[in-house]
C-alpha cells in the first residue's frame, strides 16, 4: 500500500496514545506518544523526507522507539500493537479522554459498567443522573463531567501557549534549514496575537518568486503561507487575524474609498501590501500591536490616538510570587535568587505556601523565621544591586481570613493572598470570601484570582467586577499569573481592572528555575489585555518597590 501522509500518521499516533492510556501501565508512555504527535502536527518538512533521511529523532519528543512506531505506521497504515489495542475498546470511548479531570481508569469504568461509548452518551448519562448512582463513580464525578464537557468541546485541538511556542520554534528552524531561499520566516496566527490557547499554527515566509500554498484547515496542523516581497505585509496581516479585526479594517477601508483584500490595500491603481505598518498608515491608523487585534475596540482607540503603550519583557525589573524547597518548590532560596539575578532582574520575591497548605509543605512560624534569616544572609552577600524580598503566599481560608496571625503577617515585605481550596462555594459566598481577604490590610496581591486552569477546570464563580473594584479601593494588586496553565486573571478583564484603578503584577508562580521564564507568558497576557508598564507593580525598580512595600507596612502598623 502507499505510504500515509503526515496528517494521517498524526491521527493514528494520537489514537495509539489514547488507547495506551486506557490500557494502563506506564502513564508517561501515553504522554510521550501525545507529545510526539503534537510535534508531528507542526512539521515544516514532509514526514516522508524525514523518514527517508533517517531524521525522525530530530523531532522534539521522538526517540528511537517512537521513531520506529512512526515509521511502521507511515509505511503500513497501522502498527501491530495498535491493532491489538483496537480490539479492546470502541473508538468512541477515546472521545471521553478529552474531558478535564476524567482519568483513564474512570473512562474505562464508564464504558464497562455503564456501556458509554461517546461524549454524547456521556453527557446524556450525566444529565439523566445515571453516573452518580453507579458504584465507584458517584455524584462528584457526575458534577465534574457536566462542568467540564464544555471545556472539552471549546479546547479541542488547541495547545497551551508555551507548548505551541516550542512546536512553532522547531517548525521555523526546520523550515529555514530545509528552505534556505526563504526570507522573513515569521510566526503568525493566534500565537502572534498572544492567545492563551493556540489552534492556528501558522508560519509565513517571503519566497524569491511569487508563490502560494493551499490553506489547510486548522486541524491539519501547521499552515505555511508563502508570499513575494511586494505582498508580504498583507499576507502577514491576514495570516495574523483576527477575523473580526480584519473585517473592521475592511469596513474602515470602504468608508475611505479603498478596498482591503488578501493581496493588499487598493486605492485606485495604488496597492499598499509590502509592510503591515504601511497598510495601517494608509488607513489613517498607527500600527496596532498584534495582541490587541481582536475586534474589541482597538480601532476606535487607534483613531483617537489612545492606544496603550504595552508592557514588554524588558520593562520588568523583578520577580514576585515564587516558591522554594521550603514548601513545594524544587530549588533552594539561594539557587532561585541567583537564577533570577542572572536573568538581569533586581529582586526576587519569595512567596512559599502558608501553614494551612499542608499539601504543599506550608511554612510554620519557625520555618518563616529561618527563611528570613537566610534571606538576610544572602542579601548581605548580594549587596545593593539585588535583593530577596520576603513574601508569603497566604491561603485565604474558607471565611476569607488570611493564614497566620497579624503579627506574623506583618513580618513580610509583601503578602500574596490566594484561594487553594473550597472552590465550590456559591458565587455570593466565594465573592464575600475574596472581599474579606482584600480588605485585610496585610494583603498586597491577590494571586490567581479566579483559580482557573486552562483545559483542566473553569474558574470558581465570583462577581469579578465587585472584586476588582474592592482591589482598587484597598490598594490591593491584581496578579497576572504567568504560569501557562493559569494565565489568570483572564486578559479580557484587564481593561476593567485598569479602569477601576487597579495595579497589576506579572508573577511566574515559579516552583523551579526554568519556571522563572514563565514571566514572558504573563507579559503576553498583559499586552493582550492592554496593560502599560506604569500599571505593573514589578516594573518598579528596586528602590521604588521597596519604598512601596515599606509604606504599605507602615500604614498597616498605624491602623493597628
Amino acid at each position: 500500500m502507499a505510504s500515509l501522509d503526515g496528517r494521517t500518521v498524526v491521527s493514528l499516533l494520537r489514537e495509539y496514545a489514547q488507547r495506551a492510556a486506557l490500557r494502563g501501565g506506564n502513564p508517561y508512555r501515553a504522554k510521550a506518544y501525545t507529545r510526539a504527535a503534537d510535534s508531528l502536527a507542526a512539521l515544516a518538512v514532509p514526514l516522508d523526507v524525514l523518514i527517508a533521511e533517517d531524521r525522525l529523532k530530530e523531532i522534539p519528543g521522538v526517540g528511537e522507539a517512537i521513531a520506529d512506531i512512526i515509521t511502521k505506521i507511515h509505511e503500513t497504515g497501522t502498527h501491530p500493537s495498535l491493532e491489538k489495542l483496537r480490539k479492546e475498546i470502541p473508538k468512541g470511548v477515546l472521545e471521553m479522554l478529552a474531558v478535564p479531570g476524567l482519568r483513564s481508569e474512570k473512562v474505562l469504568r464508564l464504558y464497562k459498567d455503564l456501556g458509554i461509548t461517546s461524549l454524547a452518551e456521556l453527557e446524556a448519562a450525566a444529565k439523566d443522573d445515571r453516573i452518580k448512582k453507579a458504584k465507584g463513580l458517584g455524584a462528584a464525578l457526575q458534577t465534574k463531567i457536566l462542568q467540564n464537557l464544555a471545556i472539552a468541546k471549546s479546547g479541542e485541538g488547541r495547545l497551551h501557549l508555551h507548548r505551541a511556542a516550542a512546536l512553532l520554534a522547531h517548525a521555523k528552524d526546520s523550515l529555514r534549514k530545509a528552505r534556505p531561499e526563504l526570507k522573513r520566516v515569521t510566526i503568525a496566527g493566534d500565537f502572534r496575537r498572544g492567545c492563551e490557547l493556540v489552534g492556528d499554527l501558522t508560519i509565513i515566509a517571503e519566497a524569491p518568486k511569487a508563490a502560494t500554498t493551499s490553506k489547510p484547515s486548522p486541524a491539519d496542523g501547521l499552515q505555511m503561507r508563502l508570499s513575494d516581497r511586494k505582498h508580504f505585509g498583507a499576507t502577514l496581516l491576514f495570516a495574523t487575524g483576527s477575523a473580526a479585526h480584519v473585517e473592521q479594517l475592511q469596513t474602515l477601508a470602504a468608508e475611505k474609498g479603498m478596498r482591503l483584500e488578501s493581496d493588499g490595500l487598493h486605492k485606485g491603481r495604488t496597492l499598499t501590501a509590502g509592510d503591515e505598518a504601511e497598510i495601517y498608515r494608509a488607513l489613517g491608523l498607527p500600527f496596532i500591536d498584534p495582541e490587541l487585534r481582536e475586534g474589541r475596540g482597538e480601532l476606535e482607540l487607534a483613531l483617537k490616538g489612545k492606544l496603550p503603550k504595552l508592557v514588554t519583557d524588558q520593562d520588568l525589573r523583578g520577580i514576585l510570587h515564587c516558591h522554594t524547597d521550603a514548601s513545594d518548590g524544587t530549588e533552594t532560596l539561594e539557587t532561585m535568587a541567583k537564577a533570577t539575578r542572572q536573568r538581569g532582574f533586581e529582586y526576587f520575591g519569595v512567596a512559599d505556601h502558608s501553614k494551612s497548605a499542608h499539601y504543599a509543605g506550608g511554612l510554620s512560624e519557625e520555618e518563616i523565621a529561618q527563611q528570613h534569616r537566610e534571606a538576610d544572609r544572602l542579601n548581605k552577600r548580594f549587596g545593593k544591586d539585588f535583593r530577596i524580598l520576603k513574601g508569603v503566599e497566604s491561603d485565604i481560608l474558607a471565611d476569607g481570613s488570611l493564614d497566620y496571625a497579624d503579627d506574623v503577617l506583618q513580618r513580610f515585605d509583601f503578602v500574596v493572598a490566594s484561594i487553594h481550596g473550597r472552590f465550590k462555594l456559591d458565587r455570593k459566598a466565594q465573592t464575600q470570601r475574596l472581599l474579606r481577604a482584600i480588605s485585610d490590610p496585610h494583603t498586597t496581591i491577590i494571586g490567581h484570582m479566579t483559580g482557573r486552569q486552562l483545559q483542566r477546570r473553569p474558574g470558581y464563580e465570583i462577581d469579578l467586577e465587585k472584586v476588582l473594584r474592592a482591589c482598587a479601593k484597598h490598594d490591593v494588586v491584581v496578579e497576572i499569573n504567568a504560569h501557562p496553565w493559569r494565565l489568570d486573571l483572564d486578559w479580557r478583564w484587564h481593561q476593567a481592572a485598569l479602569e477601576f484603578g487597579c495595579m497589576m503584577s506579572i508573577n511566574p508562580d515559579a516552583h523551579s528555575v526554568p519556571e522563572l521564564d514563565h514571566m514572558h507568558w504573563g507579559v503576553e497576557m498583559a499586552r493582550k489585555g492592554g496593560v502599560p508598564a506604569d500599571r505593573v507593580l514589578n516594573a518598579m525598580a528596586l528602590p521604588e518597590i521597596t519604598r512601596y512595600f515599606r509604606q504599605k507596612r507602615r500604614s498597616v502598623a498605624r491602623a493597628a
